[in-house]
């Protein structure tokens, strides 16, 4: 098989695509043929070593696919070759043959395409926990939505339009507002002068929900935007930022900061999470939600989807095809 290979923790460059033995599945596994592969802002970390998590060396990075079953191991009593399914992984996914627990597998509904199962799975499962499970989004209340154009971004618009939200986005340029219009925000925003158009938007009252993926000066808008009982979802930091909250705010202001750690919830409440899948191919199906698949890739280019990623110059998702 030819796969993506991280040799040393270092620079995204410095990925290779390499031939490797075929695996083959031992108990209570599968090997699929991917589709589609996602690539997501986690992997770019991880090979740089810049993650919480460090796999041993070498390893091929990558946490969704999408594609038919080829073979199954030993106790496998849920799929068989030829099924179509999405597997979330920790790592292993940028190959054309993945291997992966049953266990973390879904089986893949006909007319779902493999690129938007991808999307769902990461970015838009991060987007639904953080609104369903850790904000408790309620129909009519405001969301905000930072870094609104990448696939987090677009997955919480549409999943809070879907919940009942009114939806504000905050993206970097025109062209970015408008794919958040098109994903079904009712307004899109600029960074220049966020905290000013957030009190005319919210005329004075501040925002319920605020999703933040991107940290730095923006946090500390936000933190100085919520309304009463509001609740300041801390999702990563893509600006390369960590910011710091004074407490203070959060006293006087009567919100919430919460942590948003997708990668433990799948891990801690995985009944929940397939519960979340589930939901999220439902609303596929029914036209609730479109993900955005904006690019698909050859697998020699993983390095760099993953460097455009990283510097903030994508829309949308962006899969791998083999």
């Amino acid at each position: 098989m030819r796969a993506v290979v991280c040799e040393a923790y270092g620079p995204i460059a410095d990925l290779k695509v390499e031939d490797l033995p075929d695996p083959s599945p031992g108990p209570g596994e599968i090997l699929i043929a991917p589709e589609a592969i996602g690539v997501n802002y986690p992997d770019g970390l991880l090979v740089q070593g810049l993650y919480q998590a460090r796999p041993a060396l070498p390893f091929v990075p990558g946490m969704e696919a999408a594609g038919r079953v080829l073979e199954v191991g030993p106790g496998v009593t849920h799929f068989g070759p030829g099924d179509r399914v999405a597997v979330l992984l920790d790592t292993g996914a940028y190959a054309t043959r993945v291997l992966a627990p049953e266990t973390s597998a879904f089986a893949l509904p006909d007319g779902i395409e493999a690129g938007v199962a991808c999307a769902l799975l990461c970015g838009y499962g991060t987007a639904h926990h953080a609104l369903k499970q850790r904000a408790a989004l309620r129909p009519g209340e405001t969301l905000l939505v930072l870094g609104a154009s990448g696939l987090t971004g677009l997955g919480a618009i549409e999943i809070g339009r879907a919940m009942g939200a009114r939806v504000i986005a905050v993206a970097s340029t025109k062209d970015k507002r408008r794919v958040a219009l098109e994903a079904g925000a009712h307004e899109a925003i600029g960074y220049q002068d966020l905290r000013a158009d957030l009190k005319r938007l919210t005329e004075g009252r501040g925002v319920d929900v605020a999703f933040d993926p991107v940290g730095g000066e923006a946090f500390d808008t936000l933190a100085r935007s919520m309304a009463w009982n509001g609740r300041l979802l801390v999702v990563g930091f893509a600006s390369g930022t960590i910011p710091s909250l004074p407490v203070n705010l959060a006293l006087v202001k009567g919100f919430s900061v919460v942590g948003v750690f997708w990668g433990a919830f799948t891990r801690k409440q995985p009944a929940a999470f397939a519960a979340n899948v589930e939901t999220l191919f439902a609303w596929v199906a029914e036209g609730r939600i479109r993900p955005l698949v904006s690019e698909r890739l050859p697998l020699a280019r993983a390095a760099d989807a993953l460097a455009r990623i990283h510097a903030r110059g994508t829309v949308g998702k962006l899969v791998l095809v083999p």
